[in-house]
């Protein structure tokens, strides 16, 4: 791989981070501190990432928590190893009930959409198969920062002022604790103001104890049934403890002499794959980054392949995901031959015929992680355990109500999922992990960390810094402000409805690091968030 390491390409850009024994990615600077201090304690990168993932549910509380799921990719220094810790509808979670709430659509708020939280599970799994470290110590910043208070990071800040607002207006009994936990004197914290929750610190020192077991099967477990039982939610003490992760094998497409790596549905790492192998098949290289050709191909190649996602994504423990049909060339081909000099509609193809914080680590040994947990949409569901600190997440909301749709609403099943983690290699050697969070941005950023990696040679500091685009539906396009006036007005002309959006929070933030071929990691973290990388 040929990265450029020292031209700074965009106005505002940083040099990336350069380390031998180990580096730390992460949305926010406490919690990459907190994994780099696991490693220099002589954890390895998996013990690195657990430390940080549960910091960020106490630094970053905007877009996770301990009531959220998780997915990871392990490399182990030879082989790749997926984890699928998302967690499964309530048994009690039926369409019908559904419907009778009044509800054509999933909602996002209260009980409803909450499913059985993952993440507790998925530190637990990580470490009993990885881990080097006593479980309980990567859970001693985190507490340290829950019991006597963390500053609160300036991009923190403005997504918990927009949370406030959201959650303002829900008296109810069910959204009470939310208020209690997450406000100082009725209003959110403020860039630089300390907050803190000794409630999420019992909470961690309660999983960190157990093993994590108390989550499902002690007193953590019996004070969310109690709380439901009382504000009309629907787990049960069953519900909890029937849950557990999966062991999964990650999928891979080849894509110009390197393997890219996501996990199987019920994630959405299949729309990364599907887009790839479609723009395979165009030399985008030979067009200059930031024009109409390139951004072009990338964004017909994404909605085809999002249409595609979104017709066929299930849990696969209820249907069959034609995933092989899907990434097959031969069908990528066809797809690729729908793309014209104009605009798509977008729609589904017959493959058979014929809401996050996302963190990666490395350590000196050559293992790496691509890690991702979220609550969804923020603070998720609006619903915290009192005296726990611990936010519910709000996946269910990613079910369909659609009758016979593979990702139809039933109990037990795990709904359409946004994160996902990424990984590349290169003839079975480890590059690296890489990721970018953001809903349906997560996908288009994989394909675009991936071109300005592999086409671009853009360093991961570089690819993070470069400005994206983001498709929503249909033709809209939305571009990020220091996009060229002419490329605008080009893209347009080929009849995309796009525009300059000054959100940048709409376009994903995301963390790399890449391995270089004499053992040095390359490391990157996105400015669009409050993080950093750091190494040693």
């Amino acid at each position: 791989m040929q990265l450029d390491l020292t031209t700074l390409p965009y106005p505002g850009s940083r040099q990336p981070v350069l380390a031998r024994r180990g580096v730390v990615a992460t949305s926010q600077p406490l919690a990459a501190q907190a994994g780099l201090a696991m490693l220099q304690r002589g954890g390895n990168a998996v013990d690195a990432a657990i430390a940080a993932a549960v910091a960020l549910t106490v630094v970053e509380p905007t877009s996770n928590g301990i009531g959220g799921d998780l997915f990871a990719l392990v490399w182990d220094g030879a082989h790749l190893h997926g984890l699928n810790g998302s967690g499964r509808a309530p048994e009690a979670l039926t369409l019908e009930r559904v419907r009778q709430a009044g509800h054509t659509s999933m909602p996002t708020r209260g009980w409803l959409p909450v499913t059985v939280p993952g993440a507790p599970a998925a530190w637990r799994d990580l470490h009993r198969r990885f881990g080097r470290l006593r479980f309980s110590q990567l859970f001693e910043p985190a507490i340290t920062y829950a019991e006597h208070g963390v500053p609160i990071a300036p991009v923190v800040a403005t997504s918990w002022e927009r949370a406030a607002q959201v959650f303002a207006a829900n008296a109810s009994a069910e959204f009470s604790g939310w208020a209690d936990t997450f406000l100082i004197n009725g209003r959110p914290p403020r860039a630089g103001e300390l907050w803190q929750s000794r409630g999420h610190a019992r909470a961690l020192s309660l999983i960190a104890e157990s093993y994590a077991d108390d989550f499902y099967n002690g007193e953590i477990a019996q004070a969310l049934v109690r709380f439901a039982q009382r504000t009309g939610g629907l787990l049960t003490a069953r519900d909890l403890a029937q849950h557990h992760s999966t062991w999964v094998a990650p999928l891979s497409v080849r894509y110009r002499g390197y393997e890219v790596w996501e996990l199987p549905p019920n994630g959405q790492g299949l729309a990364a794959l599907i887009a790839l192998n479609i723009l395979e098949g165009f030399t985008i290289a030979q067009f200059e980054r930031e024009t109409p050709q390139s951004y072009h191909l990338q964004i017909e190649a994404m909605k085809l392949a999002f249409a595609d996602a979104q017709r066929y994504i299930g849990d696969p423990e209820h249907v069959t995901v034609p995933t092989e049909q899907l990434l097959a060339k031969e069908y990528a081909a066809r797809r690729r031959a729908l793309i014209g000099a104009q605009a798509l509609d977008p729609a589904p193809g017959d493959p058979i015929h014929g809401g996050t914080v996302y963190l990666c680590t490395a350590d000196a040994d050559g293992m790496m992680v691509s890690l991702i947990q979220s609550n969804y949409m923020g603070f998720g569901s609006g619903i915290v355990v009192p005296g726990l600190g611990i936010a519910l997440h709000n996946r269910g909301a990613g079910f369909s109500l659609q009758p016979g749709h593979p990702n139809q609403l039933a109990p037990g099943k795990r709904p359409f999922h946004t994160i996902i983690p990424g990984f590349l290699t290169q003839d079975g050697r480890a590059v690296g992990p890489f990721g970018v969070m953001g809903g349906h941005m997560q996908p288009q950023g994989h394909l675009q960390m991936i071109v300005n990696t592999i086409d671009y040679g853009l360093n991961p500091q570089a690819s993070l810094d470069a400005p994206r685009w983001y498709w929503s539906a249909g033709r809209d396009v939305l571009l990020e402000a220091g996009t060229p006036a002419a490329l605008l007005e080009a893209l347009q002309q080929r009849g995309h409805q796009a525009r300059i959006s000054e959100d940048r929070g709409v376009f994903g933030r995301g963390q790399i690091i890449w391995r270089l071929d004499n053992g040095v990691y390359v490391a990157g973290s996105d400015g669009r968030a409050d993080g950093c990388a750091v190494g040693y």
